[in-house]
């Protein structure tokens, strides 16, 4: 029992000096803004050089109303190419991440196998979700 005491002490005295420090305002600057929004990474990659139509959120809308009446101020439509070994990968930070999406479509050429395309959403270095098809991928999160 007295292990369990002496732990707990001193887990209790480290939660006490960091709501002192916190308490105090000496939350350092870098802190401060990570908690101003979420990292966002999206990552497609693909099984054979093509080129893809890519979508995705860049910014996070005030409202779905907002993103509909102008959707191109939130979002980006590129054409990339894509190849074994070099994922294309895009970072932004939402303050709300269940607004990322993303789609990547290629269309198939005689006699060239399919992409075999791959995409992922990843929050804070998370993968919240993935999905492959020879083609078209698409990786979305709850606002949509």
């Amino acid at each position: 029992m007295t292990y369990m005491r002496t732990a707990s002490a001193k887990v209790g005295a480290a939660l006490g000096a960091a709501a002192l420090v916190a308490a105090a305002g000496m939350v350092s600057p870098a802190t401060a803004g990570a908690q101003d929004g979420q990292q966002v990474r999206y990552t497609v990659s693909s099984a054979g050089a093509y080129e893809f139509e890519l979508f995705y959120l860049t910014a996070q809308p005030p409202s779905m109303e907002a993103f509909n009446a102008d959707a191109y101020a939130y979002a980006k439509r590129e054409k990339v190419t894509i190849t074994p070994g070099a994922p294309w990968v895009f970072e932004a930070t939402f303050e709300d991440p269940q607004w990322a999406i993303l789609t990547a479509s290629s269309t198939a050429r005689g006699g060239q196998a399919a992409p075999g395309a791959h995409c992922d959403i990843a929050v804070n270095n998370e993968v919240l979700v993935n999905h492959d098809d020879p083609h078209n991928v698409r990786c979305q999160l709850g606002q949509w």
